[in-house]
């Protein structure tokens, strides 16, 4: 039976995968602290020293969290992780690959002594290649390596505490690895990358894949798009180079009136499943074989009103951290399934994943379930040389991988000015935002980019507005114009910082309230930190109300409340840190389904 989305659950990689399945190395590890830094003089990598590894660790958890086994959320900059693993020598023309989802922040893998792999950059992922180094059946030493400087403010950190506890919004950290390790067995030449880009309109889906090495010869490439048991295109085409891209027509796209079961929305999460077959000029012979699956939709903006699929959609969002109180900025199991569950459950169509990169695995839920998604780069806290380098670095890694999802409909490599935190005032910080801005859309223009969410707007596709007034007639005065869509805007000072920089003009972009709310929900006394304090579920439930039915009746092109889950101190989420609602599901839901009052519908 062929291989369906249905099957990528749970895959580290569910857009990419091959047989025979990969293997987890999920579990207990040996650890050890290296506060002193001297690990690499003392060879702590060597396959025969193990002395220094006092301690175990239950992978993928950080050592900060209690699912880890450790829970230590003191200053530790440098760890060790070592365990043995059986492996069998690949046959000749096989190479093993050994994969890491995220290693926070700087990374050092050997095996068996030898190294074969680094990388800098905490929330993207990396593959080493052990083909090399083992040499014979049975028990190989694999020693990782991590650092992860907790005061260096030009590190892209997220809302990682850089202080020793928590403050304001500001959570434990998360160091070293918090993604799955996994191995896997692949052909000498096989697919490193993989993307599809749909073009609705032109009833096309557009295919961009890599090559692991630049072919001897040219090889075949066969794509097949199905959904259930029926073929939607089937094209064959030569790769004589390491990178080939091409377009597949989708002749069932042509019929606009017809669409209903091929598109991707909310409403609507319908995929496309894909096998790419990698084969020699013979025909005789098949090099690689992978599945895959897509979504067919369009995203694009125009006259202050987002489209989806060409059509008006009001964005309801909400704020979210990814962050559990066992597990950090790791999921616990089915925790990702449960919050893209609950997200819709409660009337969201989408969410905005604040300061972070979030797992691959949850992304697939987001396909599968339907929730659009904004994904935002972690910030770092102070603009250097440094700063610069690694945020283009870790933000095309962070696009590059996840661009093929359809649940993704924004991308957003800064907020509120952090690491840049004078753009008006400096001019090499105002280039910088827009740099990113423009590097993404290099990278994938088939999106809306929102180059400084919050405030301080410079060249962007969206205006992102963060407002914390907990009064609905200020929202209405501010925002419930029909001349904001022309980016009118009543109040270019809503919060600490002006709306836009200085000369940026308005051009159909939609405003979109990508912050208001806040509100915590706490007995009198208790400390947490919100933006305003309610006693009763009965009084958020009326907050919320009239939140968002000030946000509906706008001419915003959308919402996004703070914030889906408590979080640590910050205690304004809908649910609580365990994932219970405040108020009952249900009557979230009627909240946040609000249609526009009859008057502003007519406007």
């Amino acid at each position: 039976m062929p291989h369906t989305h249905l099957d990528a659950a749970g895959h580290p990689r569910p857009q990419l995968i091959r047989d025979p399945n990969w293997r987890d190395l999920s579990g207990t590890w040996e650890f050890a602290y290296d506060d002193a830094d001297r690990g690499r003089s003392e060879r702590w990598m060597a396959p025969d020293v193990s002395t220094p590894f006092t301690g175990t660790i239950t992978v993928p958890y950080p050592p900060e969290s209690k699912a880890s086994g450790i829970g230590d959320t003191g200053f530790h900059p440098v760890l060790w992780y070592r365990r043995t693993i059986e492996v069998t020598v690949p046959d000749p023309g096989r190479r093993l690959l050994l994969h890491f989802g995220a290693v926070d922040h700087r990374a050092e893998v050997w095996v068996n002594g030898h190294l074969v792999g680094r990388h800098e950059g905490g929330h993207t992922g990396f593959t080493c290649d052990l083909t090399d180094v083992v040499d014979h059946d049975g028990e190989q030493v694999l020693v990782v390596r991590a650092e992860d400087q907790p005061a260096d403010a030009a590190q892209p950190r997220g809302k990682q505490d850089w202080r020793p506890d928590p403050h304001v919004i500001w959570y434990h950290r998360t160091s070293g690895i918090w993604q799955p390790v996994w191995l896997e067995e692949v052909p000498d030449q096989h697919v490193t990358l993989l993307h599809w880009t749909p073009d609705v309109a032109h009833a096309r889906v557009r295919c961009q894949l890599h090559l692991s090495r630049w072919p001897r010869q040219p090889l075949y490439v066969t794509v097949r798009l199905t959904q259930g048991d029926r073929v939607l295109a089937e094209q064959r085409t030569l790769a004589d180079g390491q990178e080939t891209d091409f377009d597949i027509a989708v002749p069932a796209l042509r019929n606009a009136q017809d669409l209903d079961d091929l598109l991707w929305s909310p409403e609507h999460p319908h995929l496309v499943d894909a096998t790419v077959t990698i084969g020699d000029p013979a025909g005789d012979a098949t090099v690689d074989h992978i599945t895959s699956y897509l979504g067919l939709r369009d995203i694009g903006w125009s006259d202050g009103v987002f489209l989806l699929n060409h059509k008006p959609y009001f964005l309801r969002l909400a704020l979210q951290q990814g962050y559990w109180p066992d597990t950090h900025l790791s999921a616990p199991a089915d925790g990702l399934r449960r919050d893209a569950e609950l997200a819709k459950e409660m009337g969201l169509d989408g969410l905005r994943v604040h300061q972070k990169i979030e797992d691959p695995r949850f992304l697939y839920w987001a396909d599968r379930i339907g929730l659009m998604l904004w994904e935002e780069m972690p910030s770092a806290f102070a603009f250097s040389t440094r700063t610069v380098h690694r945020k283009i670095s870790e933000w095309t890694e962070a696009v590059t991988r996840d661009l093929s999802h359809p649940s993704i409909v924004a991308w957003v490599p800064v907020n509120e000015s952090w690491s840049v935190p004078n753009p008006a005032l400096v001019p090499a910080q105002r280039h910088f935002i827009d740099t990113l801005y423009h590097l993404t859309k290099t990278l994938d223009p088939s999106r809306p980019t929102v180059s400084n969410d919050g405030w301080e707007v410079s060249t962007s596709d969206i205006w992102g507005v963060h407002d914390y007034t907990q009064r609905a007639d200020v929202l209405r005065h501010r925002y419930g114009h029909s001349s904001l869509r022309s980016g009118r805007v009543v109040d270019l000072w809503p919060g600490a910082r002006r709306l836009t920089l200085p000369g940026v003009q308005h051009q159909g972009q939609p405003v979109v309230l990508s912050e208001f709310g806040g509100a915590t929900l706490a007995p009198a006394g208790t400390e947490s930190f919100g933006y305003d304090t309610l006693t009763t579920p009965q009084e958020l439930a009326d907050r919320l109300t009239a939140l968002v039915g000030a946000a509906v009746d706008s001419g915003l092109a959308g919402f996004c409340y703070t914030q889906l889950t408590d979080t640590e101190q910050e205690t304004n989420g809908l649910l609580t840190a365990d994932r219970k609602p405040k108020i009952p599901l249900s009557d979230l839901r009627s909240i946040l389904r609000q249609l526009p009052s009859a008057s502003q519908q007519t406007v």
